[in-house]
């Protein structure tokens, strides 16, 4: 069943079947298109009339030549064609293998095939494109036969008709798959709506244990880097719970800064000269002095605990009294955090993994992760930073989505910093034959350099 045909579609008609009134003299035509191919009990193949000329051709009691013909034509608004014609509605709908010449009548061989021809003065031609049959042209004249140059201009127009028809077609596809996704979006919303509704109050709870918690442990007590871990984690998880909130809020309006001139649809790359991606952490904050000890710190508690559950051995080395380098905090940690869990996440039960912190190179002082875990083939190394891009691990049971380094990536060059990759590791005190590791090292810019 087609879709309904649109006004500039029928437009179209209204315009080639002038120029058969007015360029060739037709005194009847009409457009039909297929609504239903059915096989009816006596055989009959309908059609419905979209374009008439003339239009008093459906007027009740006229006796013109033009209702004559018409009326012949048509059984209740419904075209039916005679038995031996009935072929033209099947012509689209034959074995996929037969050519187009078979499916309508080449403008380039003017003689219409007998089939078309009602009678000397009226043709009828399938409106068919691309194997696909969507309807007639019926087209006639009462004072003289069609020659073979105005035959061919039948033909051209039938063929303009067709591709007209399968463009509004697809426009129409398009539009209604349009709508559904608008609608499945808008169910989307809603269900967003609701999970981070329910989100916030576990969320506040979790907060609410961590700070009793520290109010019940002695401040000698090893269990407080635990508790303060959960405090910190759960203030985190409350900023971006906000930063979402914010997001799902804003409209095509506030959206629209983000799109570039030459791109309607845009990936969450963003150019050095555009404004920041919402929802990256950090997004609005300005660089500061800071050291890469006490960003580290905090981090490596949780990280040393997570370790510990998962019988991995973290080594540390840190260097005191370094220099200081210029970073957005929180995206510094945001990107440390990530490199660090898939250190740990990607590292067999009793590996290694070393952090060290330190390392300069020009004016860039480095922060240094390594593991021991099965390092990464030179095919996925290139790939690298690509959202969602995930290669061999994603055959794995190991979850993932493949955006933790691309938003890393991101972040750094944000600070005007650099991620390095090496697989194999270039630790060699980690590594071995069957354990390659890999090596991220995080380059940072020295204050003052």
């Amino acid at each position: 069943m087609l879709m309904s045909a649109s006004s500039d579609f029928l437009a179209l008609c209204r315009e080639q079947i002038a120029l058969l009134t007015q360029g060739l003299g037709a005194t009847l035509s009409i457009v039909y298109l297929t609504q239903e191919l059915v096989e009816t009990p006596s055989g009959d193949a309908k059609l419905i009339p979209v374009v008439i000329y003339p239009e008093t051709a459906l007027l009740p009691g006229e006796e013109t030549a033009e209702a004559t013909a018409y009326k012949q034509l048509q059984v209740g608004n419904v075209f039916v064609l005679p038995n031996h014609h009935r072929r033209l509605l099947t012509t689209g709908l034959e074995s996929p293998n037969s050519s187009r010449e078979s499916e309508i009548p080449d403008a380039s061989q003017p003689d219409l095939k007998e089939e078309y021809l009602l009678s000397g003065n009226q043709i009828v031609l399938p409106l068919v494109y691309e194997g696909v049959m969507m309807g007639l042209l019926v087209t006639g004249r009462k004072d003289r036969a069609w020659n073979e140059h105005e035959q061919s201009q039948i033909q051209r127009i039938a063929q303009t008709l067709a591709i007209a028809c399968i463009l509004d077609q697809r426009r129409a596809w398009f539009e209604q798959q349009l709508h559904e996704q608008q609608i499945l979006q808008e169910k989307q919303r809603d269900l967003l709506d609701n999970l981070l509704h329910q989100f916030r109050n576990p969320l506040t709870a979790l907060r609410t244990f961590g700070k009793l918690l520290l109010k019940r442990l002695r401040p000698a007590d090893a269990n407080r880097d635990v508790a303060n871990s959960i405090v910190r984690e759960s203030d985190r998880l409350q900023e971006l719970l906000q930063q979402f909130e914010q997001v799902i809020d804003l409209t095509e309006t506030d959206l629209a800064p983000l799109l570039t001139e030459d791109e309607v649809f845009v990936e969450a790359t963003i150019q050095k000269d555009a404004k920041p991606p919402l929802l990256l952490p950090g997004t609005g904050d300005k660089a500061v002095d800071c050291s890469l000890t006490d960003i580290l710190e905090p981090l490596l508690i949780s990280a040393k605990a997570i370790a510990q559950e998962r019988k991995l051995k973290l080594i540390t080395e840190i260097q005191q009294n370094s220099s200081l380098v210029r970073a957005n905090v929180k995206a510094l940690r945001e990107v440390l955090t990530n490199i660090i869990d898939n250190a740990l996440k990607y590292t067999p039960t009793g590996g290694k993994i070393l952090i060290q912190a330190g390392q300069k190179k020009a004016n860039f002082q480095g922060i240094v992760i390594s593991d021991n875990g099965p390092g990464i083939p030179p095919q996925d190394l290139e790939h690298l930073g690509e959202r969602h891009y995930r290669g061999v691990q994603a055959q794995t049971e190991i979850p993932g989505t493949g955006l933790g380094l691309a938003i890393a990536k991101q972040l750094i060059e944000q600070m005007q910093g650099e991620i390095e990759v090496f697989s194999p590791a270039i630790n060699s005190k980690l590594t071995s034959p069957n354990a390659p590791g890999t090596t991220f090292i995080i380059w940072l810019p020295e204050v003052g350099k």
